[in-house]
């Protein structure tokens, strides 16, 4: 258990109004502290008392870590100097080194992920490191149990430090991210954001099995299912992209959820979403589909858009809709290529798991 006094979160840009009103459900001795786009902290009560690995249990917060200060002023030798005298001789496995969001996903072009300062900043710390002294593995993968050092930049002379215990798939990796790359062939920017969701939730997915997409033109979500091996039927009314569309594993029914018959859905494994209205207009699609009595769907894969901000307050609401369909094990999260959304991933029956995963 620690006792350090506060904690330091990144998220979205446009997502602290949701974190904070997260944690004032959740933990509402925490105190809001500082932040800036995309970075937060919050000053912990003095008789807290919080596992090094614990659950934040925040949608809209991707990645989260006991602060040990600031790095402030200098150059990178400097900053990287400061950084390791705030680890102060701590045991760490890991080094997480990530840059805050800049600006909200999709602005002039903007994705969030790291940059070549980040990766300039990691080696500067490497480099600088004690001779001697047992430093952070060179992978920043983590395994759950090590110790992670965390060091953020929220700007370029102003470096935030603080550790965490990896735990779950988010806290393995530095700021919850992953450097998935946009393949040249790729049909739409949906590949990243499916691929991201299926490596983050997990799902037991296999070649051959059968899986549905609602709202999937132009079809990039697809191509990575296909890539998968599995069997693919894509539900829209917008056409599809001929690199997807001539595929003989895919299946396009041009039409909307709501127009398609039980019946041309069968064998359906997997079930995903992604259609550009509000959620509980997804919600109502995917209900129908899930609870009728000819359909067997194992797990989902949902991304919610928050047309408006406010609706980020309701995730829990949509939560406890989808355990309602039978589907007990539910998951939330704002993914690195996720907008203004969140992405559910919602199962029957908790999978096996993988050996080496």
């Amino acid at each position: 258990m620690t006792n350090d006094r506060f904690i330091l979160i990144t998220c979205q840009v446009g997502a602290e109004r949701a974190v904070k009103d997260e944690l004032a459900a959740r933990w509402p001795e925490f105190r809001f502290a500082y932040s800036r786009p995309g970075f937060l902290t919050f000053k912990l009560p003095d008789a807290a008392r919080l596992a090094d690995d614990f659950d934040l249990g925040s949608v809209f917060a991707r990645s989260y870590a006991f602060s040990l200060g600031k790095a402030k002023a200098g150059d990178s030798a400097d900053l990287a100097r400061q950084v390791i005298g705030l680890a102060g001789g701590r045991p760490f496995e890991r080094l997480h080194v990530w840059p805050r969001d800049r600006m909200p996903p999709g602005e002039h072009g903007y994705q969030p992920g790291f940059t070549p300062e980040s990766d300039q900043a990691e080696a500067a710390i490497r480099s600088h490191w004690p001779a001697g002294a047992a430093g952070p593995k060179k992978n920043p993968l983590a395994r759950a149990g090590e110790l992670v050092l965390d060091c953020v930049l929220v700007e370029p002379d102003e470096w935030w430090v603080g550790y965490h215990r990896a735990r779950a798939w988010s806290s393995r990796r530095p700021g919850g991210m992953s450097r998935l790359e946009l393949p040249d062939d790729a049909v739409s920017r949906a590949y990243l954001k499916m691929e991201e969701s299926l490596r983050w939730s997990r799902l037991n997915v296999e070649a051959g099995q059968r899986a549905v997409e609602i709202g999937c033109a132009p079809g990039g979500s697809c191509q990575a299912l296909l890539e998968r091996g599995l069997l693919v039927t894509g539900i829209d009314p917008a056409a599809m992209h001929p690199a997807v569309l001539g595929h003989p594993n895919f299946v396009h029914l041009r039409k909307r959820g709501a127009e398609v018959r039980r019946r041309e859905l069968r064998g359906t494994r997997w079930l995903m979403a992604d259609m550009n209205v509000a959620p509980n207009y997804t919600l109502d699609t995917v209900e129908a589909i899930v609870t009728h009595r000819q359909m067997n769907v194992r797990g989902l894969l949902l991304t919610l858009k928050l047309l408006e901000w406010d609706l980020a307050r309701h995730a829990p609401d949509y939560i406890e809709r989808i355990r309602g369909w039978g589907f007990p094990l539910v998951r939330a999260r704002q993914l690195q290529h996720n907008r203004q959304e969140i992405c559910v991933a919602a199962l029957r029956h908790r999978p096996k798991r993988k050996s080496g995963s």
